[in-house]
């Protein structure tokens, strides 16, 4: 488990003098991992192609360690986290490419955030 003035356990990047590489790569990870939560963006990034490169979505599966709780308790977009799963499914992917898709998650998004406490 992470605590404060210990380091997170993923790689290593280059980064100049006095910073803490494997901070860094925690903080961007989680950056990128909770921008999946904005349908729109996953639209923008299938209609780009991403979703076609071996290497993006191999990223993607690594990014799967996201979804351990001891790394989903520094997620504040817990959507992003139903849609990483959702994006390692090679269909999903490819239905991201239709502005409907995007529209349709959106939508469920929203009444989601709307009203998931009145069923509590």
């Amino acid at each position: 488990m992470h605590t404060e003035g210990e380091s997170v356990a993923t790689p290593a990047t280059q980064t100049g003098a006095g910073e803490d590489p494997s901070r860094e790569r925690f903080e961007l990870e989680l950056e990128f991992v909770q921008s999946l939560a904005n349908p729109f963006y996953l639209h923008y990034l299938a209609q780009q192609d991403y979703f076609d490169d071996p290497c993006f979505v191999a990223y993607l599966e690594y990014l799967a360690y996201w979804r351990k709780p001891e790394y989903a308790k520094f997620v504040v977009y817990p959507h992003c986290l139903h849609y990483l799963g959702l994006l390692q499914h090679a269909e999903f992917r490819q239905s991201m490419r239709l502005l409907d898709t995007a529209r349709a998650l959106h939508g469920t998004q929203y009444k989601h955030w709307r009203f998931w406490r009145e069923g509590a």
